[in-house]
């Protein structure tokens, strides 16, 4: 018995220690990924790797459910799972160092082929600084097992007040500190690297500058979403777990494939080029009804079709696909950038230049379809091809080639099953069909007829519009629907139809309590 209890506690104590090994090694992967551009973050190389080998309806579960908090829960998971493995690793090592060894390095070869993917990756740093990560991690395995090994003559219970556990308790914390320190100092270098030369620029003025919004085209009324979304309350949806740092002195943009002739581009040959400012909602194939992965923001950048016209289209290039410089791909139908839709290459958002969130130093800016079709943030190539020669990314992965966007319309005010004054009241939301625009909005309360709702002025055909309207309600429980019909007469249709393959569809309908005044 005794034998047993000591080996547990043994095993208990290994296992701790290798907790420690596996956070500090991990924190200082992203340390060395925040010191130098070099290094990607293995963390986020892997996380990308599990994206890719992620069957469908597990990406969808992840965005419907968290949203754009989805990299956080993926980068968060994917640490947790690994000081898992630690725990069990560690245990497994208490008599021989061997499986922590082979662990470690089964480890450092799966996160070097990971960062090796990544663009700009160094293979000779990314070995080094995995090795010395690795090598980080079972130092303090073995270090705080020699530390915190019980002295001769003493118990191997470690009460709470004995000499080893006190040490096993600092140890771990200690480095479990030292990891969130490292992974926290990393990552804000990654933010700043991205940031630091984008604040340095200025975004020169558009040669066709659009009016600000008027009272007209935006209610004002409590809840109701802006008009124009602000950068840092824009949704963002992609697969990058870490924002790319893009030198824009060094990017260029290439388009190429049937082509006449390929062209190459620097940021100063965009920043210098006629700049037109665009009205255009976006929105996610992933938006729920009612959800909130949409946004209108004002776009800065250059017609897709002057760009297209240096290069020359040749017969036979009936689809455009985009390339980001970490190799996500998307491509739409090449007609569609010339049957008068406001495509762009887009350097500039809300009259800032583009956030590194939002594809810094250009992306492609698409009114009409889905972005996981048309929207390449932190484009670096343009390849004209055949549509049946190249799927994008999301393609192979169970998703509609075609992507265009659905009218829709949502309820913003007032929130979903929540507590309204009996009596007047001011219903109002947003409603969207870029390219199509929008012709009428219509609310059905409890089972009442469908009422025409009074609609803002629209900024654009490809931006959306707010809708209001005054009604009234009785103490008690009520239903709430709404409808949009856009401008080539097509109305929502009532059947709920989930956003797989190619974009959700049917009425938002909420629930609220009219409560006394």
């Amino acid at each position: 018995m005794q034998g047993n209890t000591t080996d547990n506690t043994a095993a208990r104590r290994s296992g701790w220690a290798g907790v420690a090994g596996v956070a500090v090694g991990l924190g200082l992967t992203e340390l060395f990924a925040g010191l130098t551009a070099s290094v990607p973050s293995a963390i986020s190389s892997i996380g990308g790797f599990i994206i890719d080998v992620s069957p469908p309806w597990l990406k969808t579960f992840a965005i419907t459910t968290f949203g754009t908090a989805d990299k956080a829960v993926l980068g968060i998971g994917t640490f947790l799972v690994a000081v898992l493995i630690g725990w069990f690793v560690g245990k497994a090592s208490v008599r021989t160092p061997v499986p922590i060894i082979i662990a470690f390095g089964v480890a450092g070869v799966v996160g070097i082929a990971a960062q090796l993917t990544e663009p700009g990756a160094e293979a000779a740093l990314v070995v080094a600084s995995t090795l010395v990560a690795m090598g980080g991690g079972l130092l303090t395995w073995y270090g705080l097992l020699a530390w915190t090994r019980p002295a001769e003559g003493e118990g191997p219970e470690f009460d709470p007040a004995g000499y080893g556990r006190r040490r096993l308790l600092v140890g771990v914390g200690a480095a479990v500190v030292v990891s969130v320190v490292s992974i926290g100092v990393g990552r804000s270098m990654l933010r700043s690297r991205a940031e630091a030369q984008r604040l340095a620029l200025i975004l020169p003025a558009a040669a066709e500058r659009q009016s600000d919004p008027e009272p007209v085209n935006e209610f004002d009324l409590q809840f109701m979403t802006p008009i124009v979304v602000a950068n840092d309350r824009f949704y963002r949806i992609d697969t990058a777990l870490v924002v790319p740092a893009v030198d824009p002195e060094e990017w260029t943009l290439t388009i190429k494939g049937m082509v006449d002739r390929e062209v190459v581009l620097t940021y100063a040959d965009i920043m210098a080029m006629r700049l037109v400012e665009r009205y255009v909602t976006l929105s996610c194939v992933s938006n729920e009804v009612g959800d909130g992965l949409v946004g209108n923001a004002l776009w800065t950048g250059i017609p897709l079709t002057e760009l297209l016209e240096l290069a020359g289209v040749q017969p036979g290039a009936d689809q455009i696909v985009g390339r980001s410089v970490d190799g996500w791909a998307a491509g739409f139908p090449t007609e569609l950038a010339f049957d008068g839709r406001n495509a762009l290459l887009a350097v500039g958002m809300n009259r800032e230049v583009l956030p590194a969130n939002h594809g810094f130093p250009a992306r492609l800016v698409v009114p009409g379809l889905y972005g996981y079709v048309s929207a390449t943030k932190w484009i670096t190539e343009i390849e004209l091809t055949t549509w049946d020669a190249f799927d994008g990314y999301w393609i192979p992965r169970g998703w509609s080639k075609e992507g265009p966007i659905k009218t829709q319309s949502r309820i913003d005010r007032p929130r979903p099953r929540s507590k309204v004054d009996a009596g007047a009241y001011t219903l109002g939301g947003v409603a969207w069909s870029p390219e199509h625009g929008i012709d009428k909005v219509e609310v059905q309360i409890d089972d009442g007829p469908w009422m025409p709702c009074e609609l803002s002025e629209p900024l654009s055909s490809e931006a959306w519009v707010q809708w209001k309207l005054d009604a009234a309600f009785a103490e008690g429980d009520h239903l709430i629907r709404v409808r949009a019909t856009d401008r080539t007469g097509f109305t929502q249709t009532p059947g709920e139809v989930p956003p797989a393959p190619n974009g959700a569809e049917g009425w938002h309908t909420i629930n609220i309590k009219a409560v006394p005044a």
